[in-house]
């Protein structure tokens, strides 16, 4: 919206010109009026189009994920608020689902789970478990791709695929999307919000990919430096000791003061824009 205000000031700026030496005063006036007409027509012209903007883009006037040209995902969200969100990407088995299912529980907390569409696929029932428990469905894609490397229709397919059998086995609309790998362009970014989903990644690593222990996965996200208000803590299933860890991480946090909600509740959907690290800014 300012560029145009911007637009604006200098076209009627630029119509109505100083005094110049040795004119008259009628001349002068004459000519203001001339040009004071033109600003009008060109006011009048310049404010229709900018109504018009607002009416068929309130999207990109009112939410921006670009910074300095780059497409990003929600790493953070800005809150005064003392939340954070719990997530897992679950594309390996579903041995340990159950058991986290129940750690959550216990603590009364929802988290958001992502998805690949072979794991919903392989896994119907859980994923019926998952959200009759109250927790986020979120989107995987289909194949858990470097989506980075895949065509804008390669995308669209990769996230449509897994939302279609998603709707059908629960009647549930995702509209969370986690790139795989934490892999993405312009292109994956602009096809997942084609798609009508809001790419979410995390800015907490809890690492439990690396099987270093309970111990280590509880230190990394604790006492890890991006903790904060509005964080989004990256976990997965399938591992050696997430669920393991699960129940004292959650349990230390709960001392740090934070209360755990799901991503569909932390993010803004509307009148935001992102800064250089991917924190997610009320307008």
């Amino acid at each position: 919206m300012n560029k145009y205000v911007e637009l604006i000031k200098k076209k009627i700026l630029g119509v109505l010109p100083k005094q110049e030496e040795g004119q008259s005063e009628e001349a002068y006036r004459n000519m203001l009026i001339i040009r004071g007409v033109e600003a009008a027509v060109f006011l009048f012209a310049a404010l229709a189009i900018v109504k018009g903007a607002m009416a068929v883009l309130p999207g990109s006037i009112t939410v921006s994920s670009s910074v300095n040209g780059r497409e990003l995902p929600i790493y953070c969200v800005e809150t005064e608020k003392k939340q954070i969100s719990l997530s897992f990407d679950v594309a390996w088995g579903n041995e340990d689902v159950e058991k986290i299912l129940n750690l959550l529980r216990k603590h009364n907390i929802f988290a958001t789970f992502f998805m690949t569409g072979g794991w919903v696929e392989a896994y119907p029932d859980d994923v019926k478990a998952i959200l009759a428990a109250g927790h986020d469905l979120g989107n995987h894609s289909e194949n858990h791709k470097n989506m980075s490397q895949l065509s804008e229709e390669q995308c669209e397919a990769e996230i449509m695929e897994t939302h279609r059998k998603v709707q059908e086995l629960t009647g549930y609309e995702m509209f969370l999307f986690r790139p795989p790998y934490g892999d993405y362009n312009n292109i994956v970014i602009k096809c997942a919000a084609k798609c009508k989903y809001f790419s979410v990644e995390g800015n907490v690593d809890s690492l439990d990919w690396k099987d270093y222990g309970v111990d280590a996965i509880i230190k990394e996200v604790t006492q890890n430096k991006n903790l904060g208000n509005g964080s989004i803590i990256l976990c997965h299933n399938g591992t050696k000791y997430t669920a393991g860890a699960l129940d004292g991480l959650i349990t230390e946090l709960e001392k740090q003061g934070y209360e755990f909600v799901p991503i569909s509740q932390l993010i803004y959907t509307d009148h935001y824009h992102m800064d250089v690290e991917g924190r997610q800014i009320k307008n």
